[in-house]
């Protein structure tokens, strides 16, 4: 989209109305119990529901880049993502179809909240209140529990239905392709206010519209790739979508170590990085994306390589303290610590690690045709590995915290929610 782009009164009339209601929080055990085995009529409801959540979401967060604080929205890069959601129109055949579903007859069970409350919350509100735009007025929706499920597998649904579905995944996929560049292209604008005021850090304000905007484009590319899955991938026992209801933690944590010792070796020109020991029971599995937890800990461990490389230096290969990997499971959390001897945090920096485009490597920016997503990012980037991993353990009822010791090293403990029964936690 072109820096020149204007939003005309007809379209923010359409985001206003579409933000006038509240999002639905979905949990994994939702997922995964909605996705085993669905007809094509129960893939129709799923398309339903995100015909009707997808554009109330895009919404939220289109409204929320028109305010944002101190005139980063003028920033060329943050023009690029103020779009609109096609409608999609359902004919009026499936329409009909629709109506002998008898969503009363059983439902997906509730979830419950995320633990994760967020602490930006009452002020965003404050702002929302004094718009007078009524964004804050929310109103009522159908439950999801009644919206996303339906009884729907005795049914024989014509082929529009299928053709429906069909056409409908291939817009998400367009949709989720075209976004893939979002967090670097926002995090391009932010870079480039920080260059034209000189700035060192961003400020609460900013910190805590990016937290919630990057929270709600997990849950964005969450629900659209569950869907573009359950209709285009072939079924597998232990897979629903893209959520594995077995996934082996020891198996992701060994694969991401790999990676990221690959990372740092290539980095620093290396033939061996420093070791990393895994702890964790081979047999220890739980309901999760295997994509959120590896990228989770692909970054720390990223980190803890670089810091332990930067204390030592890159000629000392085979005198390297071991980082430590430690997994346990408890009763509603799996804990995962990650512990190096890199040197660790000086305890006034220690709020700053959690503030997006703060990186203690010096950065040479973001190239003009860095384009790529999330789960690909090099040794050292701009300062979002930290704030970031920690939103998509929240994601789903976890977190993210760390505790340094000043010259030693730092821990990470990584807390996944292994009941799988929290919502997302939506603003």
């Amino acid at each position: 989209m072109s820096a020149g782009f204007r939003i005309t009164p007809a379209i923010w009339d359409k985001i206003h109305h579409f933000a006038s209601f509240p999002q639905t929080g979905v949990s994994l055990q939702q997922m995964v119990l909605f996705g085993q085995n669905p007809s094509q009529g129960t893939l129709l409801k799923a398309s339903q529901f995100l015909a009707e959540e997808l554009p109330v979401r895009l919404a939220h967060r289109v409204k929320e880049l028109d305010e944002l604080p101190h005139n980063l929205s003028a920033m060329p890069s943050i023009k690029k993502e103020l779009i609109t959601f096609p409608p999609i129109v359902l004919p009026a055949n499936i329409r009909k179809a629709l109506m002998i579903t008898r969503p009363d007859e059983l439902h997906l069970p509730e979830s419950k909240p995320n633990l994760f409350n967020d602490p930006y919350s009452s002020q965003y509100q404050s702002s929302a209140n004094g718009n007078g735009s009524g964004f804050n007025k929310l109103k009522l929706r159908v439950p999801m529990e009644r919206r996303y499920y339906a009884n729907t597998n005795n049914i024989t649904w014509p082929p529009e239905v299928q053709d429906y579905n069909k056409r409908f995944t291939k817009l998400l996929e367009h949709i989720k392709s075209r976004h893939d560049p979002t967090v670097t292209t926002v995090a391009q604008g932010v870079l480039e206010w920080k260059r034209s005021q000189n700035a060192r850090h961003i400020g609460l304000d900013m910190q805590a519209w990016l937290d919630r905007f990057y929270l709600s484009r997990i849950g964005i590319r969450f629900l659209i790739g569950q869907h573009v899955a359950l209709n285009t991938q072939q079924a597998h026992a232990d897979y629903v979508g893209i959520i594995c209801t077995k996934a082996n933690v020891h198996d992701i944590v060994q694969e991401a170590i790999e990676n990221a010792r690959f990372v740092c070796e290539e980095h620093y020109a290396m033939f061996k990085g420093p070791p990393v020991q895994l702890i964790c029971p081979k047999d220890l599995t739980f309901p999760y994306v295997p994509g959120h937890l590896s990228h989770i800990c692909f970054e720390l461990l990223k980190n803890s390589l670089r810091a332990v490389v930067e204390r030592y230096g890159v000629d000392q290969e085979d005198n390297f303290p071991p980082i430590k990997v430690v997994v346990v499971e408890g009763k509603e959390d799996i804990t995962i610590k990650i512990s190096d001897e890199g040197g660790g945090i000086p305890r006034s920096a220690i709020p700053l690690i959690w503030t997006y485009m703060y990186t203690t490597m010096e950065s040479q920016g973001i190239g003009s045709d860095f384009q790529t997503n999330d789960f690909k990012a090099p040794m050292a980037g701009f300062g979002y590995g930290l704030p970031l991993s920690r939103l998509y353990a929240r994601y789903f009822g976890g977190d993210l915290r760390l505790i340094s010791m000043d010259g030693f090293g730092t821990d990470v403990y990584i807390h996944l929610n292994r009941l799988s029964s929290s919502r997302e936690p939506l603003p």
